[in-house]
């Protein structure tokens, strides 16, 4: 698969040094070509589709538009074959063998699947599900229909910074315990969870394990074997893929069962009926193949950036507080509250600069954040929560222009600034 290089959201490539790519020297991050406005900053909500991907689907928009199905000429054969390349690609990201992913539309989808497939699957004496209450809201509202359906949901606590509580974990899992479900990384504040010690405490009792992996896929390293994970969703759309693409990995294993969502043709190992969309297939094989050729160099780069994007602010916003753990959490997520100042706000003063408030809720219903809610923030502190997203096409000469634009919309929104 032949794949360009990646260039910056403004087309023009750029060299550390002060050099453009012609090699002549340049000054301010204007000057070499940087956008003063619209810089992207809510990688957590959706990612920029990789231009290397969007190469990569064309062609099976309007040259290898078969059904993957048919299996009766070329174009089908076409489509089947790219289909599988991805199904491989999505598979190598994870740890996983191929016939273990199955397509769906996105991570809600494969989480519904995944909970919903295996809880009405299963209708042995293991009826207790244990989750947390920082988890995306499509697993929040499995929960509570499977509450609906007769099986017991237990929530595990989590600690001020949205780690769980693995001794209580511990002590919650047992014989009767059918699936144990924890995201990966989460949403809003990126703390990440101990996935191979929670694997290890569902083996144990012969629970299985399931993880939202929307936010962690392509971003750190995930290995389901070596983590134990019996079922993981990934979502296209957060690791530079287009909307509508996702996948669930579902381990091959004689006991794991799952009772399909959507029936008819029984496409996708018979759990996701339906046509496969081989262009959205191809996409999603595609970011997660970039995903894993550049995943270090990409953890420590924007590691490196949400470090001293932290100092800056840390340094010149008075009472600024970090929100979820300072070491444990996504490269490129930064999720800051300065009690007493509203991030919308902060928000509302910010030009040309694009994140978000960490308690805006899932629908717009004006109902403050779960996540805040679950770690144990005061509804009057959540609300000064700020969530500041960086991503592959974040750049540092986008970043020197967007921190003094941050720390001046929090003096516009009343905070005391150090010079």
């Amino acid at each position: 698969m032949c794949l360009q290089q990646t260039v910056p959201p403004s087309g023009h490539r750029l060299r550390e040094g002060g050099q453009d790519s012609s090699g002549a020297p340049t000054t301010t991050p204007e000057a070499r070509g940087v956008s003063v406005k619209d810089i992207y900053l809510d990688n957590q909500a959706t990612t920029r589709t990789d231009p290397r991907v969007v190469e990569r689907m064309l062609p099976y928009f309007t040259e290898h538009y078969g059904n993957p199905h048919s299996a009766q000429h070329e174009f089908g054969h076409d489509a089947k074959r790219a289909v599988d390349e991805a199904r491989t690609q999505v598979a190598k990201l994870i740890g996983a063998r191929p016939a273990e992913v199955v397509f769906t539309s996105g991570a809600t989808e494969a989480n519904n699947q995944a909970l919903l497939g295996v809880a009405r699957a299963h209708t042995g004496e293991r009826r207790r599900l244990i989750t947390t209450r920082i988890e995306h809201p499509c697993v929040e509202a499995c929960m509570r229909q499977l509450e609906l359906e007769g099986f017991e949901v237990v929530y595990v606590p989590v600690d001020a910074d949205g780690r769980v509580d693995l001794q209580t974990l511990a002590k919650l899992v047992h014989q009767q315990t059918l699936v144990v479900s924890i995201m990966a990384a989460n949403n809003e504040i990126g703390v990440l969870q101990d996935l191979h010690v929670i694997g290890e405490i569902c083996a144990a009792e012969g629970a299985f394990f399931h993880t939202d992996a929307a936010q962690a896929a392509a971003k750190i390293p995930v290995d389901v074997d070596a983590m134990r994970i019996d079922m993981l969703g990934i979502s296209g759309h957060k690791l530079y893929a287009p909307m509508g693409s996702g996948a669930l990995f579902v381990r091959d294993r004689p006991d794991l069962v799952l009772a399909p969502l959507l029936i008819g043709g029984g496409q996708e190992f018979g759990l996701r009926s339906g046509t496969v969309a081989a262009p959205l297939a191809v996409g999603l094989g595609a970011a997660c193949a970039i995903g894993n050729e550049e995943l270090v160099a990409e953890m420590q780069r924007l590691t490196a950036m949400r470090e001293t994007l932290w100092a800056a602010l840390h340094k010149s916003v008075q009472g600024i507080r970090l929100v979820g753990h300072p070491s444990k959490r996504l490269p490129g997520n930064l999720n800051v509250c300065l009690p007493g100042t509203r991030a919308v706000d902060v928000i509302a003063a910010l030009d040309g600069v694009a994140l978000s408030s960490a308690s805006a809720c899932a629908t717009g219903g004006g109902v403050p954040s779960h996540v805040l809610d679950g770690i144990g923030l005061a509804p009057e502190v959540a609300e000064c929560c700020l969530r500041i997203g960086l991503g592959r096409f974040t750049t540092a000469d986008e970043m020197s222009i967007a921190t003094p634009k941050i720390i001046a919309a929090f003096a516009a929104a009343g905070a005391s600034i150090t010079a």
